[in-house]
């Protein structure tokens, strides 16, 4: 937990699932940048604006990492609209209002994959990793936008591309920039009613090559955002050549981390007895990993489709096979957190005899991890870059 300091006070903030040994932030200077704008604490972001932004309307805010602007904002904006591709930031959120003694229902929240608000009166946008979910997201907003709508948004200055503000003058209107600011900016749009709203140009489909064992031939749809979402990334397709051989044994298979769902769907189609679970925190995933499915798989095909924080959804002892290919970052920090969290629930959730597959670049030495937990692990493949590891539940 770090206090985050505002010109509208402190405030407790971490992430989710909070750990007292991390000491990532759950803040950073973008979002301070924003707020002291808002505020009217400075110079006006290089506006030549001191005055506080009127948050009397509805404000909308996308993007917002771990619900730190939420938090914020929840205080002096008539119940804010936090609009977020990830499961974990919406529980972040959650736990930071009430951590700051704010009801939860001072914030909305809601997910990529709702409709927007409508009308807008101030848009507060923080620039994702992903240019093809902010190209998404700004095509779902657009409508709600008005001639008086106020636009402002903001990353660290490696996150502002010259592409990042083509894309706000192509959907929104005329776009500027402020002064960098420890290291953050700030982005201002003046909306264009003459502007052609068009739709979402997002999902994009692609067929897979005839060369990737039971996933060959298959159609994948990616939503904006998803990993890979143009085409196969390298370590998928070595996944795919070489996922394990189900027997009547494996009856359930979970898809941890499904992206896409091409791993699993392939599995499924190699196993047709099979219940499979598709698991993702990206709403934006998990639809796509539905669309997979659902394009490839025989109509009584029997899966789940989950948004959630790994394994935590799903009963213990109930799984024969996860099927997993771990980040190793979340935003711009370099963690095995988040592998270490799927590791531990995988163990829980398999049954005695169950076996976890895992996909790694081979310098993460997940091999280590996975022994500590389940006492044993074996080297099904490798090549000069990437290692399959499988793990069973004694």
């Amino acid at each position: 937990m770090n206090s985050f300091t505002t010109s509208w006070g402190a405030f407790d903030l971490a992430r989710f699932p909070e750990d007292p040994r991390d000491t990532l932030r759950a803040w950073d200077a973008a979002d301070a940048y924003l707020l002291r704008h808002l505020a009217g604490d400075g110079d006006g972001g290089g506006d030549g604006e001191a005055e506080p932004t009127d948050l009397t309307g509805t404000v909308a805010l996308v993007g917002d990492r771990w619900g730190a602007l939420a938090t914020a904002l929840a205080g002096h904006a008539t119940r804010p609209v936090q609009i977020t591709d990830s499961f974990l930031t919406r529980q972040a959120t959650r736990a930071n209002l009430v951590r700051n003694g704010i009801e939860e229902a001072a914030a909305q929240l809601l997910s990529t994959r709702d409709t927007p608000p409508a009308p807008i009166d101030v848009l507060l946008i923080r620039v994702p990793k992903s240019l093809a979910l902010l190209e998404d997201q700004l095509h779902r907003l657009a409508p709600g936008v008005h001639a008086g709508t106020v636009v402002v948004a903001t990353g660290m200055v490696t996150e502002i591309h010259t592409s990042t503000l083509k894309l706000f003058e192509r959907i929104i209107g005329p776009t500027r920039t402020s002064l960098a600011e420890k290291k953050a900016r700030l982005i201002f749009c003046t909306p264009d009613p003459r502007l052609a709203r068009t739709p979402s140009p997002w999902p994009h489909s692609y067929p897979l090559p005839d060369d990737i064992g039971a996933a060959s031939g298959l159609t994948v749809t990616n939503h904006a955002g998803t990993f890979c979402a143009e085409r196969l990334d390298i370590g998928t397709r070595f996944f795919l050549r070489n996922l394990p051989r189900t027997g009547p044994g494996h009856l359930r298979i979970v898809d941890l981390g499904c992206g896409n769902g091409v791993v699993g769907t392939a599995a499924a189609l190699g196993n047709p007895s099979a219940e499979l679970t598709f698991i993702d925190e990206s709403y934006q995933a998990v639809a796509s990993a539905e669309a997979t499915f659902r394009a490839n798989a025989p109509a009584d095909a029997r899966a789940e489709f989950l948004v959630g924080d790994g394994l935590s959804g799903v009963p213990a002892a109930s799984a024969d096979l996860v099927l997993n290919n771990p980040p190793f970052h979340t935003h711009q920090a370099t963690t095995d957190a988040t592998a270490w969290r799927m590791f531990t629930g995988s163990r829980a959730v398999l049954r005695p005899g169950g076996e976890l597959w895992v996909i790694g670049n081979r310098h993460l030495g997940y091999h280590v991890k996975l022994r500590r937990l389940f006492g044993n692990c074996e080297v099904v493949t490798s090549d000069p870059k990437f290692v399959i590891l499988r793990a069973v539940r004694t």
